[in-house]
């Protein structure tokens, strides 16, 4: 004997090693593996090993519990013989026991180093009845027939079972095969009377054959509805479809109600919580394993998050809203004057329909951060919608839902994101939709930009209307011509040109310093940028429009004096127009009108860009040729006839000028626009190249601070054009202290700032003439470098 093996232990008579299960019944005539891991439970396995005697298996009433009394136990229990016994890792054991005989618990019987009881044996009854073998019979029958619905079962269980002829031992091996609880396992064990077991095991087995009939039924039925994509889900279908024959709920019934408490809470007008309840009624009768299961979930939790219900009333204090754009913006103040107003007709007509405005003007402005000024100013929420680069009309309206993964479009996506129905809802960069095959998105914008018709609007996905009536709508542009005109007549535009150099200025001490100092991790005391430097930053490190170049330098500065800051050198960086240079290198803006404007046949134009005004120089000089006009640097159609016009004006006026008229004969002009990269277009710079001709064929100078712009006529008129104001500012920013514009354009002289009217001297033109007497410097007579005379 092992030494390391237990000593053994004789049991007097009617006393056996018992080992409690939890989960496992066992039946007499029946072989079934066992795992046993507690203390007890191996010595009970190893004595019965030793001693050649069967060992008690009883279910434990509470698996939970360790160490049981006899109150956990099992009345009935089974006596087994171990026919195998297997020592594995970890303390476990495993053990094939066949079940002998039923047992009857009486007591526990303490003093050995594992469970045993006094138990009294359960004897089968002699003599078969004719009820037992007629019960055995049909229990015979409906086991094969269950053997028979079930996949890959061996053929050697079913001889096994059509070889036993006593009913009771058919009877417990049927019942072990069942798929049942253990209480009713347990219950089947402790029914000592041959027939009401047999019975009960039958009523289990023809439940089972139910199941089992059902289930291949369903699995029939959905085969041919089933592709390969689908064939995953039939599981779940079979899954639901017994449950619901078994009476048992769904587990999407508490979402589905959840819906409804939603859809009771979302203040929908009635007509749409009719739609959104007929949806739900839709979804409560749809399989959640249903393709369309999730669609409709999604579209009902869309309809649910948008703000249905009327927006509150509020009180509009126009003070209030005065100081919140003063303290936003600087100047701009035609603009304020226009918000001001229609937050003083909303407050006494709360009901009214909002405008829909238009910011129109060239980057760094402050177009979109205005727009947040004015739902501070409103005490709205303030959603903005991106639109640059949009092409698919679907993005405005919504796809349908009938596309594998729809959604609404941006306008819907905005207020629910906003969360309110009288939200800012800022349209950026309207000019930038572009038409596609998917449509026309601009065309989409006119029933959401129509106050008479966006009270109805609809978007494809939700597929009811929504009422935009309320929400204040507010379009940013950079080029207002780029706007489809019916989008354009729906709104009101209202234009930002640009900044003076002193708006300039005061924007950067007013935000831009302090918001670069907090982006920086600066204080006020550890940087200063002085008046100087940003005058020297504005004039020779940008030239712009807006103030994102400028704001771009600052914190050049800012990170600058932040190195400083972090290194220990300094606690308090002071930055002087001197420091620039070492800051942030030599100027990248150079003042070349004087250089450029010196020679005889150049001439500076005044240009309108996407970007904001422009200065345009005009350069004539002439070769001996055949008489061509050669026309160099991108220029456009238009552009190509205003210097056709021009020369022929010239030769027009030769007498009046003093030109001889030999001077246009075996020779070819050439006008050239620098920065030959650049397309260049519009009849504004008429007047320009008139002055350049002229300049040329008169070996006269354009004085270098004096620029222009106008369009000219064959007749010597000047004729008025657009962007004045822009270029009024470009030619301050260029350092010019004459501006020549069209005397019809004298009334666009209001929207120029004041600073900028008392710094620059305007010539009004009514003809060519008026432009010949302003800007050619006193006649010389004198000799060219191209050997041409000129008097």
């Amino acid at each position: 004997m092992d030494a390391s093996a237990p000593p053994s232990h004789d049991l007097p008579q009617g006393v056996i090693a018992l080992v409690p299960m939890r989960n496992v019944v066992l039946f007499p005539h029946v072989v079934m593996p066992v795992t046993v891991g507690r203390l007890k439970s191996i010595a009970a396995v190893q004595h019965a090993l030793q001693a050649g005697s069967m060992v008690g298996v009883v279910l434990q009433k509470d698996p939970a519990i360790d160490d049981p009394g006899r109150s956990a136990l099992s009345d009935v229990g089974t006596c087994a013989k171990i026919v195998q016994h297997v020592e594995a890792k970890e303390d476990v054991h495993h053990a094939v026991c066949q079940g002998m005989q039923r047992f009857r618990l009486d007591e526990l019987v303490e003093g050995y180093p594992f469970l045993a009881a006094r138990v009294t044996m359960i004897d089968e009854p002699p003599e078969v009845s004719t009820e037992a073998e007629a019960l055995g019979l049909q229990l015979r029958q409906r086991a094969v027939e269950v053997l028979s619905l079930l996949p890959g079962v061996p053929a050697e269980l079913a001889h096994a079972l059509q070889a036993t002829r006593a009913p009771s031992h058919l009877a417990d091996i049927v019942a072990s095969l069942l798929d049942a609880g253990m209480a009713e396992k347990q219950m089947l064990l402790e029914t000592t009377n041959t027939e009401a077991r047999i019975d009960k095991v039958l009523q289990l087995l023809t439940r089972r054959i139910e199941v089992l009939r059902l289930s291949q039924e369903i699995g029939e039925r959905t085969k041919e509805q089933l592709d390969d994509r689908q064939r995953k889900f039939l599981l779940r279908e079979q899954l639901k479809t017994i449950q619901k024959e078994l009476g048992e709920e769904g587990d999407n019934d508490e979402e589905i109600a959840h819906l409804g408490e939603l859809i009771d809470k979302a203040g929908m007008p009635a007509d749409v919580e009719a739609q959104a309840r007929k949806e739900l009624g839709r979804l409560q009768r749809m399989s959640d394993a249903s393709a369309e299961f999730s669609m409709l979930r999604t579209y009902l939790e869309w309809m649910t998050e948008l703000p249905w219900a009327a927006p509150p009333d509020s009180t509009i204090d126009l003070d209030a809203a005065r100081q919140i754009l003063d303290t936003d913006h600087h100047g701009l103040a035609r603009i304020k004057q226009r918000i001001v107003e229609y937050l003083a007709v909303q407050k006494l007509n709360p009901s009214g329909r909002a405008p829909i405005l238009c910011f129109v003007g060239p980057p760094g402005v402050g177009k979109t951060s205005l727009g947040q000024s004015i739902a501070r100013a409103l005490g709205r929420p303030f959603v903005r919608v991106s639109l640059g680069g949009v092409h698919d009309e679907a993005e405005i309206r919504g796809h349908r839902r009938t596309y594998v993964g729809a959604m609404p479009g941006h306008i819907v996506q905005g207020l629910r994101k906003a969360g309110a129905r009288h939200c800012v809802m800022m349209l950026d960069e309207v000019d930038k939709l572009t038409a596609s095959a998917h449509g026309d998105p601009s065309a989409a914008l006119l029933e959401v930009l129509d106050p008479e018709q966006n009270s109805t609007f609809r978007d494809n996905y939700l597929g009811v209307p929504f009422d935009l009536s309320r929400v204040v709508f507010i379009a940013t542009a950079n080029v207002i011509d780029n706007v489809p005109g019916p989008v354009r007549d729906r709104m009101e535009v209202i234009e930002l040109p640009g900044y003076t150099q002193e708006e300039k200025q005061q924007i950067a001490q007013r935000y831009l310093l302090r918001r670069q100092r907090e982006v920086n991790g600066l204080r006020e005391d550890q940087c200063e940028i002085t008046t100087a430097a940003l005058t020297k930053i504005i004039a020779e490190h940008t030239r712009e429009a807006g103030v994102r170049q400028l704001e771009r330098e600052i914190g050049r500065v800012m990170r600058h004096a932040a190195m400083k800051v972090a290194e220990g050198s300094s606690t308090q960086v002071r930055v002087d127009a001197s420091d620039l240079d070492a800051v942030l290198g030599p100027p990248t803006v150079e003042h070349e009108i004087a250089l450029r404007s010196s020679l005889p046949g150049v001439a500076t134009g005044l240009a309108w860009t996407p970007v904001g005004g422009d200065i345009l120089f005009i350069e004539a000089t002439r070769v001996i040729g055949s008489g061509r006009l050669i026309l160099t640097g991108q220029l456009g159609d238009v552009m190509k006839e205003s210097a056709q016009a021009a020369l022929t004006l010239v030769k027009s006026h030769a007498n009046a000028l003093r030109i001889p008229a030999a001077s246009f004969d075996g020779v070819d002009i050439h006008v050239h626009v620098p920065a030959g990269a650049i397309p260049k277009d519009g009849p504004s710079a008429g007047v320009a190249m008139f002055m350049a001709l002229t300049s040329l064929f008169t070996n006269r100078a354009v004085r270098f601070d004096v620029a222009m712009t106008g369009e000219i006529s064959l007749r010597g008129l000047v004729l008025p054009v657009g962007g004045i104001k822009e270029k009024v500012l470009a030619a301050q920013r260029a350092g010019v202290h004459t501006v020549m514009l069209p005397a019809r354009n004298e009334k666009d002289l209001r929207d120029i700032p004041e600073s900028t009217r008392a710094a620059l001297r305007f010539v009004w033109l009514h003809t060519v003439d008026d432009a010949v007497g302003a800007s050619l410097d006193t006649p010389g007579n004198h000799l060219r470098g191209d050997g041409f005379e000129l008097v």
